[in-house]
């Protein structure tokens, strides 16, 4: 895990017990700085993985009084190297006092968020992207190249807002939510009127096997889906890069949505409601994935009124989405027997 560094500037008087609140808990290095003015700088060390038990601690007891903020820095490396496990026959001082709970193996709450919240963004960039990514898509699904449509994937900034989604229930942040839905709509809206716009334009073959494998819905959809949302979900909390998740999430939904919008501008709305229904059963299973995945990673908030209210949120958000992926594949199973969504009929 990497490192982080948190830095805090405190009164003098406050500062003194800051040692003995850190005892129980696990870091690398702890100093202080005497600065002007009777101020004192506090830099601690310590995993990343550390982080979220040392910033609630600090939080509880300092950051309610005026001016003072913890700061925390990603770090690249220190010398001497930092001890991740202690030496053989070394005394280990976590042993002595130890801490109240076991650390979360992931990156802290704060550092999360703020990394979601940035990957979230409704901007011009992100309407570009998205647009280029449709662009590339639809030019891909037309000529049957599994090339380009990877190519589009690689392209397409689907996972932050998603995740974004995520989190914000399983947090009961109503500002992250709405933050990540609005922009998840926005990005999916402009992919879906390209789309039907580009199939308005060129001449569809609704043969090809590209676009018509995305027309039909089956199990297989279902598990790619929650894989792709429990692996967008494990790439921000462990704090590796996200490009290469973002690809399989955009597996799950760039397609089967282009395709869809390709169909309905092309003449064929039987077959681009299949691939829509494709879209959202996979929609439901990515958020669905990434509000477990964050459920038992342990990632809630502080406050025992925020904590009641995101479990909340997270009951109702994945009761909602088993019953909607529930009568969705109600809807695949009927489907085989050539009930719906039959693109023969």
């Amino acid at each position: 895990m990497a490192l982080r560094l948190l830095e805090m500037v405190l009164q003098k008087k406050d500062s003194a017990d800051v040692r003995e609140l850190l005892d129980t808990c696990k870091v690398i290095e702890h100093r202080q700085i005497r600065l002007a003015d009777g101020e004192v700088l506090v830099r601690i060390l310590l995993d990343a993985e550390q982080s979220e038990t040392v910033l609630d601690l600090l939080e509880k007891r300092y950051t309610g009084g005026e001016g003072n903020r913890v700061v925390m820095l990603p770090v690249e490396a220190t010398l001497p190297r930092a001890q991740a496990e202690p030496e053989p026959g070394a005394a280990d001082p976590s042993e002595q006092s130890p801490p109240e709970g076991k650390s979360p193996e992931r990156i802290g709450r704060e550092e999360l968020y703020e990394d979601i919240k940035n990957a979230a963004r409704l901007s011009r960039v992100y309407m570009a992207m998205v647009a280029l990514s449709t662009v590339v898509a639809a030019i891909g699904l037309n000529h049957n190249s599994v090339a380009v449509i990877i190519g589009a994937m690689v392209i397409a900034p689907l996972l932050g807002p998603n995740v974004a989604l995520s989190l914000g229930i399983t947090m009961g942040d109503l500002s992250l939510l709405k933050h990540g839905l609005m922009t998840a709509l926005a990005g999916v809206a402009a992919a879906l009127a390209l789309s039907v716009l580009i199939g308005m334009l060129l001449n569809v073959d609704s043969t090809l096997s590209e676009m018509a494998s995305r027309t039909r819905v089956g199990l297989g959809d279902v598990v790619l889906a929650l894989a792709s949302g429990c692996a967008g979900a494990l790439a921000f909390t462990t704090g590796v890069s996200a490009a290469l998740i973002g690809v399989m999430v955009a597996v799950a939904l760039l397609p089967p949505l282009v395709t869809s919008g390709l169909l309905l501008g092309g003449g064929h709305p039987t077959l681009a409601m299949g691939a829509f229904s494709l879209f959202l059963m996979n929609l439901i299973c990515v958020n669905l994935a990434g509000v477990a995945t964050f459920w038992m990673q342990g990632i809630k908030p502080t406050n025992w009124l925020e904590k009641d209210r995101a479990a909340r949120a997270t009951r109702i958000a994945i009761s909602l989405s088993v019953v909607l992926l529930a009568v969705l594949i109600g809807m695949i199973l009927l489907a085989r027997k050539g009930w719906v969504f039959d693109p023969g009929v």
